[in-house]
């Protein structure tokens, strides 16, 4: 099993930043594809961004390309979101999730189902 603990949520105005963590305390790490999920109050989860096991590929949701960055840090064990130009549409519960690749594949993966173990989220608020 994977406990995932996401960080660094908060209150932040409109065309602010913050930047979210993900801290993996796993012994195989690099065998997991990662993902950061949201979802807003009376919302379903949403993908937002998906990383391979070395962060080489990634996907982003049309919504917050150009704006936000996902990367990972496999020595750390931790999974990076830097979120710029925030909107109150960006407003939601943030979640870090980790699917486990035992068939070494490379790809990334953007769909909930696809995922086997999840954080708690943090929560992201921002104010126009």
């Amino acid at each position: 099993q994977v406990q995932l603990v996401e960080s660094g949520g908060g209150l932040v105005q409109a065309g602010g930043s913050m930047r979210l963590s993900c801290a993996a305390p796993t012994r195989t790490f690099n065998n997991y594809a990662m993902a950061w999920f949201r979802q807003a109050p009376g919302k379903e989860r949403e993908i937002v961004a998906a990383l391979n096991w070395s962060g080489g590929r990634l996907y982003y949701v049309d919504s917050v390309k150009g704006r936000f960055t996902a990367s990972r840090d496999n020595a750390k064990n931790t999974v990076y979101l830097q979120t710029n130009s925030l909107k109150p549409e960006d407003t939601a519960v943030y979640y870090c999730a980790a699917r486990a690749i035992l068939d070494y594949s490379d790809r990334y993966y953007e769909n909930f189902d696809e995922y086997n173990y999840w954080g708690q989220g943090t929560q992201v608020t921002v104010s126009s």
